[in-house]
């Protein structure tokens, strides 16, 4: 199995953490940013989009990020991971949408307009409408975590997976947000899962004040 994504790519984090989740053995090849590669027809005969992650699985080339972590927890997961019940899957499944197409955005606002910018090109209103919506994100996450621990019951599955790495780079990049109480607690075991030490609580100042990928 092989990977293909710079470290310093927040998508490629979260599939980086759920393949030391689920100890699927792999090798990973540093790719995009810094490293190039992503224009090189090699590379795009596998994902025409030219961005990472790309999985590749034996003969089997799988790429967005949100698709590799279903493909790899349909294929090496266990019940906890992929639930024989589809109606149990589109609990955590909607998470996933809701990340991806929310809370995501809104994260990606605040890191790229203040993070990878230089001082004297913020738009801070912008930032900060940004990060409100995170707040109000938040505030989302806060109350569907009244009666469990992690997002959707009581053990770690995609849901936290997708939501979850959000919150270092979010809380990490020099802008004030207090996470709620119940995030906070959630925050802090994710940050006991050894996978989301090395991959999402990774260094990503070499991405400060740069504005290409």
């Amino acid at each position: 199995m092989k990977l293909y994504g710079r470290t310093t790519s927040f998508n490629v984090q979260k599939v980086l953490w759920l393949l030391d989740e689920l100890e699927l053995e792999y090798t990973h090849f540093e790719l995009g940013g810094r490293f190039g590669g992503l224009d090189e027809p090699a590379f795009t005969q596998h994902n025409p989009m030219k961005k990472v992650p790309v999985l590749i699985d034996k003969d089997k080339v799988v790429w967005e990020s949100h698709t590799i972590l279903r493909y790899l927890a349909a294929s090496y997961g266990a019940e906890t991971w992929y639930p024989a019940c589809p109606y149990q899957r589109s609990l955590y499944e909607r998470w996933m949408d809701w990340s991806q197409c929310v809370l995501q955005p809104a994260f990606m606002a605040t890191f790229w307009g203040y993070y990878r910018k230089p001082p004297e090109r913020r738009d801070m209103i912008a930032v900060e409408q940004a990060l409100n919506t995170c707040r109000e994100c938040l505030n989302i996450l806060e109350s569907q975590l009244t009666d469990s621990n992690y997002l959707t019951g009581d053990t770690l599955n995609l849901a936290d997976v997708t939501a979850g790495a959000v919150l270092y780079r979010l809380t990490s990049q020099g802008l004030h947000i207090e996470l709620p109480q119940r995030v906070s607690r959630w925050y802090k075991v994710l940050q006991q899962r050894a996978g989301y030490q090395k991959w999402v609580m990774s260094d990503f100042t070499e991405l400060k004040a740069r504005e290409d990928y």
